[in-house]
């Protein structure tokens, strides 16, 4: 397994290029395998989800291939229904194919997907929703099969604003004929990417980024090529990494109207922030100071993803910070591994109460997923002393080459 081996205690400076984001390339390349003519998606970085998404595509009978930034898709002679198991287990956002297939295929099995242990991220807001479309669904010894021969346009009330049931449901519905309108849909940027993604296809979809989402279904998609959107937690990690090492970072490609929730945080900690259509920089002033609330909640709230990340600045910031996690129920698995930083965080339920101090040090702590390895690095690039930052594997499933990236910025940071 790999690691990170971080001395810590130097201020970045530079400028990141953001690469694309993984969690609307992901639902992108669902889409793709909607149409039997070729898509071509760029800016797409190269991770671990990106390479098991690829593979699974493969595996349903589709050609798909990744060259530098770019992957090219064809699905002309998908034959399969059936989301292979073993990849499926790996990958959370296996689930979009779910929508995708049922699109394309009429049917579709698929085992209950994987992804980072950060909570129970149940599914059934997917499956009701699909069956509110008329799609016959049933679940058995791990696998959900599912008969779309039926499929019908609706009304589907979301019980809760899920990102990805507000996906799945777009790509089940995009050529069902008639109108199906989606009820408290989520409004993250990826599903506005999403919706001109299949609309630059041929789809007829309004309503991303609002409550309301309508899809009117159309016979047949066609090729096209799209460029994803800049990743937004990326950018916000790195943003993070200027403000806890007292440095400087140009985000080159960061979208500040993405950012608004995290932005408006930093600019509380002392951080000063300017932006034009294509950069955000982020300049630190001195010793954070203390958010006093953050509370995880959809889009436009405080993003769960940058949660960790966040908690990271706020142990070394001048003050007392309360976290709320209100999205997953087990997203501080890092809090641990912080205090052998020297972190002073009490966790109590869903709430996090942190107190800063002056400085971490370093020690050997493990990454347990994504999102809270990337806040370990953080961490590390902070403190005094080395820090090892072991299981690493975690953290490339969200962040292309982070290490060369920080070094480019003067991190004193390698893999081995």
């Amino acid at each position: 397994m790999s690691e990170f081996l971080i001395n810590g205690g130097k201020s970045l400076y530079g400028e990141v290029e953001i690469h694309g984001a993984k969690n609307t390339v992901l639902p992108l390349f669902a889409a793709a395998i909607i149409s039997a003519e070729k898509v071509e998606i760029t800016n797409v970085p190269l991770l671990t989800d990106v390479k098991n998404m690829i593979k699974i595509i493969q595996k349903l009978g589709a050609k798909a291939e990744m060259v530098g930034d770019k992957v090219t898709i064809d699905a002309s002679r998908l034959y399969s229904c059936e989301i292979p198991n073993e990849l499926a287990k790996e990958l959370r956002s296996s689930v979009f194919l779910l929508g995708s297939v049922l699109s394309r295929k009429k049917c579709a099995k698929v085992a209950y997907p994987g992804g980072c242990d950060i909570g129970l991220r149940p599914i059934d807001i997917h499956i009701k929703g699909l069956r509110d479309l008329n799609v016959k669904i049933e679940e058995s010894c791990g696998y959900i099969y599912c008969d779309a021969t039926d499929m019908q346009s609706g009304d589907v009330i979301l019980d809760y604003p899920s990102v990805g049931a507000t996906e799945n449901l777009m790509l089940a519905a995009v050529l069902t004929e008639g109108t199906t309108v989606l009820h408290n849909a989520a409004c993250e940027p990826e599903i506005v990417d999403l919706q001109n993604f299949l609309n630059k296809m041929g789809a007829k979809i309004s309503g991303a980024g609002t409550s309301t989402v309508r899809i009117t279904g159309v016979e047949s998609l066609k090729g096209t090529t799209y460029r994803a959107m800049p990743d937004r937690i990326v950018a916000g990690t790195y943003a993070i990494a200027a403000a806890i090492t007292g440095g400087e970072i140009i985000l080159k490609g960061a979208k500040h109207g993405d950012m608004r929730a995290l932005l408006s945080k930093l600019a509380k900690t002392s951080c000063i922030i300017t932006q034009n259509s294509d950069n955000i920089h982020i300049k630190a002033n001195g010793r954070p100071t203390a958010v006093q609330r953050i509370t995880t909640q959809p889009h436009p709230g405080f993003p769960t993803d940058l949660q960790a990340p966040m908690m990271a600045l706020q142990t070394v910031s001048d003050g007392i910070c309360v976290f709320t996690e209100n999205i997953f129920e087990n997203r501080f698995r890092h809090v641990t591994e912080l205090t052998k930083m020297g972190a002073d965080i009490i966790i109590n339920g869903r709430t996090a109460v942190i107190k800063g101090v002056e400085r971490l040090h370093g020690a050997e702590v493990y990454a347990q997923d994504l999102r809270g390895g990337a806040a370990l690095v953080l961490a590390g690039l902070n403190a005094y002393g080395t820090t090892v930052v072991k299981d690493v594997y975690h953290i490339d499933r969200g962040y292309e080459n982070m290490e060369i990236i920080l070094r480019s910025v003067g991190a004193d940071i390698i893999r081995r």
